[in-house]
């Protein structure tokens, strides 16, 4: 466990020669669960999930140390190469921002649009904002990411889509 509470453990080393450092721009695709919400997806990629019938999704992408997206997903990614699948396992507090919650100035963002990165079907918002929102001290508001790097893109060089 990282001093910031976030657990990592990598499911396949990537084989890329480009590794993530902060101010690179990563090109992810992703997966959520909640823990204390009976392990439900709050984000799938593969298939139909949670009411979710488009299907197939376009890849999420930020820059390391921008804050667009929660700081365990930034922190996370850090070392990781292109291919490589990385699982974190985060408190709230590097989490999403919740009701009454303010960090580096930022208030909660319950539609998740200032910070993501935010699930693509209605019902996996829900499940989300039910973990994030609930009064319900006994509930564990720890979240689940697996992660995948499809790219790295380095600073001054030509972000590819």
């Amino acid at each position: 466990m990282r001093p910031s509470g976030l657990q990592v453990r990598d499911a396949r080393v990537g084989a890329g020669d480009a590794v993530v450092r902060a101010g690179d721009r990563v090109v992810y695709e992703w997966e959520g669960y909640t823990i204390g919400y009976f392990g439900r997806p709050f984000e799938k990629k593969n298939g139909a999930a949670g009411s979710d019938f488009v299907g197939d999704r376009d890849y999420s992408r930020f820059v390391v140390g921008a804050g667009s997206v929660i700081p365990a997903l930034e922190e996370g990614v850090v070392g990781m190469r292109e291919g490589g699948v990385r699982q974190l396992i985060f408190p709230p507090e590097i989490g999403y921002p919740m009701v009454g919650d303010q960090r580096d100035g930022k208030m909660a963002d319950p539609a998740h649009d200032a910070v993501g990165p935010k699930p693509s079907s209605f019902s996996g918002a829900r499940a989300l904002d039910f973990v994030l929102t609930s009064k319900n001290d006994q509930l564990d508001k720890t979240l689940l990411m697996n992660v995948r790097v499809v790219r790295v893109d380095k600073p001054g060089g030509k972000f590819r889509f």
